[in-house]
């Protein structure tokens, strides 16, 4: 089993663990604990590298196996061996990117569902640009204008974001926490972490996001398109 340490700290850049497993042909190793987020929800994969057996290697690409998060290693050289000490090292340029894109997308969701009760029907993100559907069934450019200042207006107020691990039963009876239109949720989850951004949006998620709303930087809608009679997609960048 991995800990998951991205989970009460994104900001987390290095952090030191004990290589539990290893598998030759997919140079894949399993860590005691990572700070590697393993992709899911639309937010892509972390990237960076890990020193062990006084080797560097490239990590190219992070997976979640059950409880356990999969890094699998480039490079030529043979792989560490189970029970020696590592060192992670984020793609940080590159995560507080992803951080800040998937805390523009919860803004975006936490204004929409706010100003017009729509919910989410999909979603995808890389760095400083996303995109996210919603149940509409007309939208128009003024729409998206207002959108757009309505979600600006939201990065400005300087909202904070916290993070906490809810047991099932109490996480659900939170109202509106799925903005999902479908629960993605499966029942055998038992601990479901929540993301709010204080005042505007309380929702289900499992990636990483800054601390506050202001540090995402000006959102901006560059399209949007009809993907189905009541499925609009709108696109964003982050400058």
């Amino acid at each position: 089993m991995t800990e998951l340490l991205y989970q009460t700290d994104a900001y987390l850049k290095a952090f030191l663990a004990t290589v539990t497993s290893v598998n030759a042909e997919t140079r894949a190793v399993v860590l005691d604990r990572s700070a590697f987020y393993p992709g899911g929800g639309g937010q892509p994969c972390d990237f960076g590298s890990l020193e062990a057996a006084g080797v560097i290697y490239p990590v190219e690409k992070v997976k979640k196996q059950g409880d356990d998060v999969l890094h699998f290693l480039g490079g030529s050289d043979s792989l560490p061996p189970v029970n020696s000490a590592s060192r992670g090292t984020l793609d940080w340029v590159r995560r507080y990117q992803l951080m800040r894109t998937h805390t523009a997308l919860h803004i975006l969701c936490g204004t929409v569902f706010r100003d017009y009760g729509a919910k989410v029907t999909g979603g995808d993100m890389d760095p400083l640009k996303g995109r996210m559907d919603f149940e509409f069934e007309n939208m128009r450019a003024e729409l998206v204008n207002a959108i757009e200042t309505a979600t600006n207006l939201e990065v400005q107020q300087g909202r904070d974001l916290r993070v906490k691990i809810l047991p099932r039963d109490e996480a659900f009876q939170i109202p509106d926490l799925i903005r999902t239109k479908i629960n993605l949720l499966p029942p055998d989850i038992k601990q479901i972490r929540t993301v709010e951004i204080v005042g505007l949006d309380l929702q289900a998620d499992g990636g990483t996001h800054v601390m506050n709303t202001s540090e995402v930087g000006k959102i901006k809608v560059v399209d949007y398109k009809s993907k189905g009679a009541i499925n609009k997609r709108i696109y964003i960048e982050i400058e």
